[in-house]
């Protein structure tokens, strides 16, 4: 579980996943769940803690949604990493697992992105059966259908994974007001009450 502590968390990474247009413009709550997962991009890129995208058949269905690219990149022209697949468990990709698990030296995926009973299920399932620990950032989630929604992430917190707000995550990390990044991070905190 993510502690109370005044530097990133060691391994994590926030992997959103399949925030292109053609599923956005699918999910009931779209404005509600960009703003969220751009909160949390954001607050990622403050804190220290790396961010990759997966994209779900990208030359068919297209690339993630330019405002995630733009929150991760934060200003800089250093181009966010996008991870293509067509399995719907990222971790099923061979490439993706190689880069997130051998590169990265991932411990500990936190998730945003959609859709909650399919991509996000699947990739949460393989990485608690990868050993990794696994943070699903609720208010960054989404599906069509709702009810589904409700009963994977039910599933998956059955199996260990942690299911927590954003803002609750990222305060932990935060974990006192002493920390370097507080004020910024309380003025995303409140650049995103909306």
């Amino acid at each position: 579980m993510l502690s109370s502590m005044s530097s990133p968390i060691p391994g994590a990474l926030l992997l959103c996943i399949d925030l292109q247009d053609i599923f956005l413009k699918a999910m009931p709550d779209a404005g509600r769940l960009s703003s969220r997962c751009e909160f949390a991009i954001e607050a990622a890129r403050l804190l220290g803690i790396p961010v990759a995208f997966t994209e779900q058949v990208p030359q068919k269905l297209g690339p993630t949604a330019p405002q995630f690219l733009k929150a991760a990149a934060g200003g800089t022209r250093r181009k966010p990493q996008q991870l293509a697949k067509n399995t719907f468990s990222a971790l099923a990709d061979d490439g993706i697992r190689e880069t997130l698990l051998e590169k990265h030296k991932v411990e500990h995926l936190i998730l945003c992105g959609i859709e909650t009973p399919i991509c996000v299920y699947q990739t949460a399932l393989d990485a608690i059966n990868s050993d990794l620990q696994v943070t699903l950032l609720t208010d960054c989630l989404s599906a069509r259908r709702p009810d589904d929604a409700r009963e994977a992430l039910a599933a998956l917190i059955r199996l260990g994974a942690y299911a927590l707000p954003s803002e609750t995550i990222f305060y932990s990390v935060v974990g006192t007001t002493e920390h370097p990044a507080f004020k910024d991070y309380t003025k995303l905190v409140k650049k995103y009450s909306t």
